[in-house]
Formats: C-alpha cells, sequence, structure tokens
C-alpha cells in the first residue's frame, strides 16, 4: 500500500509540475549527475541522440534550460520510486543531488523518506492525541502568532496554518512530556507544514526529534546546545582566530549569534528559499552541514566584522547577512563545503566534553560531601558552644543558690547566739516582774492613802466643825499636813519607782543594740571571708573557661586542618583520575583509528593494539587503585563512546518508536562528508583539541 501510495503521489507531483514548472525559477544540476547514471542518462537522451544534430544547434539557451530541468524531475521521480536502491548502490550520487537542491514538489515524500517516516504507527494516535489536553497548550498559542508572520501561509489569527502548527506542537507535547513545547520547535514544524500536510509533518518532526539530535536540543537542560556552541567554539578558533579573538575582546559570545542557528537550523536568520536548501541538507547529513554553513558565514564576513564594535557586530548579523546569499544559495553551498570540517575531530570533542562534564559533576560530589562534612563539623560546634553556655548558666545558676543559702544559713543563730537570747529573754522576764511587784506596791500604797483619806474626811468633815476647839483644829491641819507628805512622798517613789523601769529599760535596749553590733560585725567578717573565697573561686572557674577556650580553638584548627587534607587529597584524587581516563580515551582512540585506518600491516597492527591493550589494562588497574573498585565491577571506560556514562539515560532519549529500516550514515556519528573530505581528513592530526574555556560546561545560559 506504501508502495502504490508514493507512485500516485509521484504521478500528482509530475502532473501537477506539467502544469506549473513554466512559472517557476530554473534549478541549475551539474550534467555530471546524469551521466553518473547510465540508465537514466540513456532513457532520457536516445530519442534526443536519434533527432540529430539540428534539434541542438537551433535550440536557445532557455531551451536547453527547459529540457535540463525536465531531466532533473524525471530523475528525482526515479530517485522516489527506487529509494531503497538508490540508498544501497547510489548514495553518492544521492547526496550529491540533495546539496544541489530538492525540487520544490519533491520536497514533502524526499524529507519523509529521508527521515524514514512514511510509515510510522504514531501517526495512528495523531487523531486520539487532538482530543485530550495539553500544559503546554497557552504557551503554544502564545507563540504560534509570532511563527513565519510575514507568510501568508501563517498569517491571521485564525488562519489554517496556525491551527494545523497548533496541533502538531500540541500533539507532540502530549508524546514527548519531557521535551513539551521549546520555542524555536514551532519554525522546523512550520516549514514542514507548508510541504506536506499535518499528520505526515507530525511524523517527520517525531523522527528529527529522535534521530537527529533534536531532543537533545530542545530539553530543558539544553546540554546539547551547549556541546554545539562549544564544538562551533573549538572550530572558529582553529579556522578563523582573529575573528575569534575580536569576538572575545568585545565580549561577543558564540550563544549570542549561534544559539538560533541550532534551534531553528537557520529558519530565523536566513530568507526561507535559502534556509528550505540548508534544511534538505540537514535532512540527508544532519547537523554537519549547520557547522560548516555557520563557519561560511563567519568566514564570508570576517574582514566587515573585525572593524566594527559589538553594537556594530549585532546590527551586521541582524541586517545584512542574512540577505547576503538572497540571488544565489549555490554559493553559500558551495562555501560551507570549503570548511574545512572533520567528523573524527568533532567526535573526540564531544568525549572530551563528557570527561570535562564527569570531572566537574565528581568535583561537585566531593564539594558536597565536603560541604556536608564542614557543616556537620560546624553543627557539633555549635552544639558544644551551645553546651558550654548550658554548663555556664547552670554553674552561674548553682552559685546563685549557694549564696543565698549562706545567706540564710548566716541569718540563722548558732548555739551561742541562742544561749545569749535565752539569758536576755530571763532577764527580760526578772525585770518585767519586778516592774509588776512595784507596780502593785504602788497599787497598795494608793489604796491605803485613800483610806486614809476617806477615814480623814469622814471624821473631820462635819457641819460642827468649826465649833470645836482650837487645840483639835490644830491637830486636824497636822494630820492633813501629815497626810499631804505623806502623799507627796508616795508620789516621788512612784516617780523614782518609774526613773528606775525607765534606767531598766534603756540598760536592757543597750545590751540589745550591742548584741546587735557585735552579731553584725560577725556577720560582716564572715561576708568578707565569704567574697574572698568567690574571688577566688572566680578566678579558678576564669581559668577554667580560658582552658575550655583554647581547647575549643585548638579543636577548630584542627578540623579545618583535617577538611582542608581531606579537601586536597580528594582533589588530587580526582586529578589523578582524570588523567588516566583521559589517557584511557586516547589509547582507545588510536586503537580504533589503528584498526580503521589501516595504516599499519596485520602484524605490526596486532602488535600495535596488543600493547595498547596492555597500557589500557596497566591505566585501568591504576584507575580502580585509585578508585577503590574491584576488579569484577564493569569498567565504563571500555570503549570511546562509553567514556563517561551520559547524563541523559537512553531510555529517556527517544520515545517507543520503530527504528529506521535504514538509518543515514550521518547519524551513526557527528555527521558525515563527502569521500575527499574524509580523504583530506585522515592525513590530520587527531591529537586532542585544546580546551577552549576550560570553565565551560556544555550549559549556555538560554531562556527555555
Amino acid at each position: 500500500s506504501s508502495k502504490v501510495t508514493l507512485n500516485l503521489q509521484v504521478v500528482v507531483s509530475v502532473f501537477f509540475f506539467l502544469s506549473l514548472y513554466m512559472f517557476c525559477p530554473p534549478l541549475p544540476l551539474n550534467p555530471r549527475l546524469l551521466e553518473a547514471d547510465s540508465k537514466s542518462m540513456r532513457s532520457m537522451s536516445g530519442s534526443r541522440r536519434n533527432s540529430g544534430s539540428s534539434l541542438v544547434s537551433s535550440s536557445s539557451a532557455s531551451s536547453n534550460l527547459s529540457h535540463l530541468e525536465e531531466d532533473t524531475w524525471i530523475l528525482w521521480g526515479r530517485v522516489v520510486n527506487e529509494w531503497e536502491e538508490w540508498r544501497r548502490k547510489k548514495d553518492k550520487l544521492l547526496k550529491e543531488m540533495i546539496r544541489k537542491g530538492i525540487p520544490h514538489h519533491f520536497r514533502a515524500i524526499v524529507w519523509q523518506l529521508l527521515a524514514n517516516a512514511t510509515d510510522m504507527p504514531v501517526k495512528n494516535q495523531y487523531s486520539e492525541l487532538l482530543k485530550m489536553s495539553s500544559p503546554c497548550e497557552k504557551l503554544i498559542r502564545r507563540d504560534i502568532a509570532r511563527t513565519y508572520p510575514e507568510h501568508d501561509f501563517f498569517k491571521g489569527q485564525d488562519s489554517l496554518g496556525q491551527e494545523v502548527l497548533f496541533n502538531v506542537m500540541k500533539a507532540y507535547s502530549l508524546v514527548d512530556r519531557e521535551v513539551g513545547y521549546c520555542q524555536g520547535s514551532a519554525f522546523i514544524v512550520g516549514l514542514l507544514l507548508m510541504q506536506m500536510p499535518e499528520e505526515e509533518a507530525f511524523c517527520v518532526f517525531v523522527r528529527l526529534m529522535q534521530e537527529y539530535r533534536l531532543r537533545e536540543l530542545f530539553k530543558p537542560s539544553m546540554a546539547e546546545l551547549g556541546l554545539c556552541i562549544y564544538q562551533f567554539e573549538y572550530l572558529l578558533q582553529e579556522q578563523l582566530p582573529e575573528l575569534n579573538m575580536h569576538f572575545r575582546s568585545q565580549s561577543f559570545h558564540t550563544s549570542m549569534y549561534a544559539s538560533s542557528w541550532f534551534l531553528t537550523l537557520f529558519l530565523t536568520f536566513l530568507p526561507l528559499p535559502v534556509a528550505t536548501r540548508v534544511f534538505d541538507i540537514f535532512m540527508y547529513e544532519g547537523l554537519e552541514i549547520i557547522f560548516r554553513v555557520g563557519l561560511a558565514i563567519l568566514l564570508y564576513n570576517q574582514t566587515d566584522l573585525i572593524q566594527l564594535d559589538m553594537e556594530g557586530m549585532s546590527q551586521h548579523f541582524q541586517k545584512v547577512i542574512p540577505h547576503q546569499f538572497d540571488s544565489c544559495p549555490d554559493k553559500l553551498i558551495l562555501r560551507a563545503y570549503q570548511v574545512k570540517y572533520n567528523p573524527k575531530k568533532m567526535k573526540k570533542l564531544r568525549t572530551e566534553n563528557r570527561l570535562l562534564k564527569q570531572r566537574i559533576e565528581t568535583l561537585e560530589k566531593v564539594r558536597s560531601y565536603t560541604e556536608e562534612f564542614v557543616n556537620g563539623l560546624q553543627t557539633q560546634l555549635e552544639q558544644s558552644r551551645l553546651q558550654e553556655a548550658e554548663l555556664l548558666g547552670a554553674l552561674k545558676e548553682m552559685q546563685d543558690k549557694v549564696l543565698n543559702l549562706e545567706k540564710r544559713s548566716n541569718s540563722l543563730p548558732d548555739e551561742s547566739n541562742v544561749a545569749h537570747l535565752q539569758e536576755e529573754l530571763r532577764l527580760v522576764k526578772l525585770r518585767e516582774l519586778e516592774t509588776l511587784r512595784c507596780f502593785k506596791e504602788m497599787q497598795d500604797t494608793v489604796a491605803e492613802l485613800n483610806q486614809r483619806w476617806q477615814h480623814h474626811t469622814a471624821r473631820g468633815g462635819g457641819a460642827g466643825h468649826w465649833k470645836e476647839s482650837p487645840k483639835k483644829n490644830a491637830i486636824n491641819e497636822l494630820q492633813d499636813k501629815l497626810m499631804g507628805a505623806r502623799l507627796r512622798e508616795a508620789q516621788a517613789q512612784a516617780e523614782l519607782r518609774e526613773v528606775k523601769l525607765k534606767a531598766l529599760q534603756l540598760e536592757s535596749q543597750n545590751q540589745i543594740h550591742s548584741k546587735l553590733v557585735s552579731r553584725q560585725q560577725q556577720e560582716s567578717t564572715a561576708l568578707q571571708e565569704r567574697v574572698q573565697y568567690l574571688m577566688v573561686q572566680n578566678k579558678g572557674l576564669q581559668g577554667q573557661l580560658s582552658e575550655m577556650k583554647r581547647k575549643q580553638a585548638e579543636f577548630e584548627c584542627k578540623s579545618k586542618e583535617e577538611v582542608m587534607a581531606v579537601r586536597l587529597r580528594e582533589a588530587d584524587s580526582m586529578a589523578v583520575m582524570a588523567e588516566l581516563r583521559q589517557r584511557i580515551a586516547e589509547l582507545e582512540i588510536q586503537k580504533e583509528e589503528g584498526r580503521i585506518q589501516g595504516q599499519l600491516n596485520h602484524s605490526d597492527s596486532s602488535q600495535y593494539i596488543t600493547d595498547l591493550q596492555e597500557q589500557i589494562a596497566e591505566l585501568k588497574n591504576e584507575d580502580l587503585c585509585l578508585t577503590g573498585r574491584s576488579p569484577g565491577e564493569r569498567d565504563y571506560l571500555s570503549s570511546d563512546e562509553d567514556l563517561l556514562p551520559s547524563p541523559l539515560p537512553a531510555s529517556t532519549l527517544y520515545t517507543s518508536l520503530p527504528a529506521p529500516c535504514c538509518p543515514s550514515p550521518h547519524l551513526a556519528s557527528e555527521g558525515s562528508s563527502d569521500s575527499d573530505v574524509e580523504e583530506r581528513d585522515t592525513n590530520t592530526d587527531d591529537t586532542p583539541p585544546p580546551q577552549i574555556f576550560p570553565g565551560m560546561v556544555c550549559t549556555e545560559g538560554l531562556d527555555h
């Protein structure tokens, strides 16, 4: 069924061409291509030979071009119908034809054949994917309006081009959820939609992402883009050193102008007809053509760029360079294949980049381990400081408790003080009894005087007291005076006793005060002794604290020295490991080159390979000794491709789709070149390239 479909497409394309080719610009083709295919030449030139020489002499230049163009279309029709045979037997001729340009009406079917996307199971899932919802729909809608805004097919918000472009991008974001949608991929899909229906465009785009390294370019980490920039910078330094130095002096980084070249395959940089020619070659040879065209553009503009500053170079890249090859795309393609490009060196750069990446990852792991170790030591140090502060607080609290207990103990009387207090209490009680006795005597005296006064008043106090004799009156007067004297005597005695009582009280107070003074003197002496004791104890605690601080400082110094020693040992180990792995990689490459190139005879090659294997075994043993791995473990440095574990597992690189039945030769290595380029590259020096930017790790600061 696929064969019938291909034949129908070819018939329709040829029929459409016969009605419209007069309006299309002529496509020049090297007649040497037709001569290479003897069958085609016989079938196309036999009738002309029979018609006689008059046809050649009378035809004009335009008729010759028309015949040549017609021959080109017939030849491409034969290529499409006999595709498998051409891929197996006439691959070199097919490559040269593709470099000359694929005719417009054959591009759809030829691109599908080159990508091996004519019969893919994912095509049957396309309609179901459109019914699903994608988390990238809003982002896709936003970017669609900026995809080929001047092209008639994509003009207008509700145009057919924008709708089918949205469908294809949405369907792929559901098939490959890790990549989802990335800016720049819409331009590639848009170019496919200009040539073929959306289902076929979806299948070709899936194959491009799987087999042409585009998926790695569009991953969120963009590690592949960093690798491409790294390889391009090496080529720029090697072939255009003056321009490279000028770019560096102006801080004009490669990612500023070359990132879009790799992400959009020149579709946003060059005019669409020129970019389509580049895309034709990309479909057959892969990313190699992007490196070649980029270097050709820089070589063509080197003189002008060296004279410009950073702003001038930006304007030159935006306004001048894109339109330099509008009239003649073949000129750009010819210059691109005059650029020196060595796939082996590019492969070495890829290996070197993997080694650098692995070394950086290992150093980051070591650094993270060291940071964790240092953080652990710092945590322990902080915990020890907190424990020290807690112990000092507890010590101070205990000291305060001891002082309070001592104060309370000093305030309590001892045995001698109790005896003195008991004696004072006995004396106070005796003075109280004496005072009570005196008070009772005074009461008795007062009572006796009252009785006498009442008796005297009762006896001499009648109405006839004035009638008595003078003698009796004199006696009464004397008795009254005597009573007054006794009263005054009693009053004086009372006052005397009161004075004595006050004297006793004052004497008791004096004794109490003297006791208090003596007790305070004793307490003051005890406090002075306590202060001296505490001062001595404080000096001892200060000495202990200074000793603890000294020990803590020594511990910190020892910890820092241990951390530095660990870092130095690990750095030395990693440096030795990296050197050993680099040497192993070089020996592996030399071994493969010795087998492939066949520069030595059979006996010498076998001896040479044996020596290399022995050196590799010795280096692997040293690596095992350094890393501490057992010999039974798998050595991941066994081949050139396994020098470093890929940061992206193979299981996540591609979706579960059938592999192409006829893989393109450019996919086995970092691109392919024709035989003359390969012969020229064989004689070049295969020494590992110098590191241009040692700090670069295949990741450019690019918005995703």
